[in-house]
């Protein structure tokens, strides 16, 4: 079955880090600031969610996706990224409609699942 594009109302870019790779996961994150209309999230030096490392999220509406996502393939410094749609569906959003850039992480999917039970 075909699915709409349509369902889907923005992206979210997560941007894994580490110690060792902060500051450049800063870097680019002032690129993204800097380059495009992005509402970029807050730190997170700790797993969080369904996130098995420390992250940021950037936040970027459908019509930005053919900027941003170019911009991070080639800008992304070597750090690990996931590209999701956000269309109300996270568990399918954070696994069968992601794209990777760099390693695929093992996310913690029953964390989305629990999530989704309760709302």
């Amino acid at each position: 079955m075909e699915e709409d594009t349509t369902e889907i109302v923005g992206f979210h870019a997560h941007v894994y880090f580490d110690t060792a790779t902060r500051d450049i996961a800063a870097h680019v994150r002032e690129g993204l600031g800097g380059r495009f209309d992005v509402k970029l999230g807050r730190w997170f030096d700790q797993p969080i969610g369904p996130h098995p490392k420390s992250m940021y999220q950037v936040a970027f509406l459908p019509n930005q996706f053919d900027k941003v996502v170019p911009w991070l393939m080639l800008n992304r410094q070597g750090l690990d990224i996931l590209v999701h749609p956000e269309t109300g569906d996270d568990v399918a959003d954070h696994t069968h409609r992601s794209l990777w850039l760099g390693n695929k992480l093992d996310l913690n999917i029953d964390f989305l699942r629990q999530i989704t039970k309760h709302s």
